[in-house]
C-alpha cells in the first residue's frame, strides 16, 4: 500500500506534459516517473522506467496512438488511461483505443478548466489510481457471434434488459450486446461517459450488433430490436404507460456522483418493469448500479452481477453481490447466454 504508483505521461503537447504532470504530481500516492513527446519516445521510457499506468494522447505523431496501444497490449500490456479531446474524431477514436485495451480514457481539459476547478484533477487522479488496479484486458480478435433465441414476438414488447457499466464497460457491452440475437426485447443502457463519447459509443455498437443502437432521447420508446444508451450528462429513466415502456432523457441531479446514474435508470425499472426486467451490472468503479440492482431483485427481476475474475474494475458488481442483489453471478462470456435462457423462460403462451 507504501508502493506509490508509477506514471508515464506520453503526449506531443509540452504545455499538456506539463500540466498533466502537474495535476498527478498533487497525489502524494502517484510519481510521474517520465514523460514521452511520442510513441517511439513512448517505446522506450517503458523499457527503462517500468511504469505501473500510462496517459496516451489520442493523436500522436511518428506513430498514432493507436497502432503504439495495439502494439503495448500484445507485446507489453500496462493500464492506459487515454487522454482524449472533445472532437468527433477524438471521441471515436477514443472508442477504438477502449476496444483495444485501454482501461479508461479522460478528456483533455482546457487551461480555463485546469487554473478555475478541481473537478478535472480529481477526475484524473481518480482514473489513474483505479487504472493501477485495474484488470488489463487485450482486444479479443474474433467477434462474437450472435446466439440463436426461441422467443415469441408478441411477448419481446413486454420485457426489457437493463445494463449498467462504468470503468471496463464499454468492451463488456459490446461483448454482450453483439452475441445477442436480433428478436430481443428492448435494451436500456448507462454506461458512464460525458457527452460526445456516448453518441460515438452508440454509433460503434449500432455497426456490429444484430440490432439497432442509438444514444436515447427524450421519449424514446423502447421496443424490440433496439438498444438505447443513456447520453452522457443526463438521466435516463424507464417507464410505463398503456402504449408500452418508453424512457425519459433529463438534465436531473446527478446520483451517486454520476450523470447518467446507472441507480437512476434501475431504480425506475423497479417501479415500471418489475418481474418483466432483466437487469445486468458489469465492471465499474464505485457503487452506482448496486442498489439499484437490488430494488429490481425485490421486485421480481432476474439479476446478474459480472463476476471478479472477469471484470476490469470490481467496485460495482462487488458491492451490488454484498448487498445480495445478484441472482447470478456470472463471467462475461456467459452473460449473453444467461440473458436469453432467462427470456425464453419468461416466455408465456398468450391466453386464446
Amino acid at each position: 500500500m507504501d508502493k506509490r504508483i508509477r506514471v508515464l505521461i506520453v503526449d506531443d503537447s509540452a504545455l499538456m506534459r506539463l500540466l498533466l504532470a502537474k495535476l498527478l504530481t498533487f497525489d502524494p500516492q502517484i510519481e510521474v516517473v517520465g514523460t514521452a513527446s511520442d510513441p517511439l519516445q513512448a517505446s522506450q521510457k517503458i523499457e527503462e522506467l517500468s511504469p505501473d499506468v500510462i496517459t496516451l494522447d489520442v493523436e500522436m505523431p511518428h506513430m498514432d496512438g493507436l497502432t503504439f496501444l495495439a502494439n503495448l497490449m500484445k507485446a507489453h500490456p500496462i493500464p492506459v488511461v487515454m487522454v482524449s479531446s472533445l472532437t468527433q474524431h477524438g471521441c471515436e477514436t477514443t472508442i477504438r483505443a477502449l476496444e483495444l485495451g485501454a482501461v479508461d480514457f479522460f478528456p483533455k481539459p482546457t487551461l480555463q478548466q485546469l487554473n478555475t476547478s478541481n473537478t478535472a484533477a480529481l477526475e484524473l487522479l481518480t482514473k489513474v489510481k483505479t487504472a493501477a488496479s485495474a484488470r488489463v484486458v487485450t482486444q479479443v480478435e474474433n467477434p462474437s457471434k450472435a446466439l440463436a433465441a426461441r422467443l415469441a414476438p408478441q411477448q419481446l414488447m413486454h420485457q426489457v434488459i437493463l445494463i449498467g457499466a462504468s470503468t471496463g464497460g464499454t468492451e463488456a457491452i459490446r461483448e454482450i450486446l453483439t452475441s445477442l440475437p436480433p428478436n430481443i426485447p428492448g435494451i436500456v443502457m448507462v454506461q458512464h461517459m460525458p457527452p460526445g463519447f456516448t453518441a460515438s459509443f452508440a454509433q460503434r455498437l449500432d455497426k456490429l450488433c444484430a440490432f439497432r443502437v442509438k444514444e436515447a432521447q427524450d421519449g424514446d420508446r423502447v421496443q424490440p430490436g433496439l438498444a438505447l444508451l443513456a447520453p452522457g450528462d443526463f438521466q435516463t429513466t424507464l417507464h410505463r404507460n398503456y402504449t408500452g415502456y418508453h424512457v425519459q432523457v433529463q438534465k436531473s441531479e446527478p446520483v451517486n456522483r454520476h450523470r447518467p446514474s446507472v441507480d437512476a435508470l434501475f431504480n425506475s425499472a423497479a417501479e415500471s418493469a418489475k418481474a418483466n426486467s432483466i437487469a445486468v451490472l458489469l465492471t465499474g468503479m464505485g457503487e452506482d448500479g448496486a442498489r439499484g440492482l437490488y430494488q429490481l431483485r425485490q421486485a421480481g427481476a432476474f439479476t446478474i452481477a459480472q463476476d471478479e475474475a472477469t471484470s476490469v474494475v470490481f467496485g460495482m458488481p462487488r458491492a451490488a453481490i454484498a448487498l445480495g442483489a445478484a441472482e447470478f453471478v456470472l463471467p462475461l462470456p456467459r452473460i449473453a447466454r444467461e440473458i436469453i435462457r432467462l427470456l425464453e423462460s419468461m416466455q408465456r403462451p398468450m391466453s386464446a
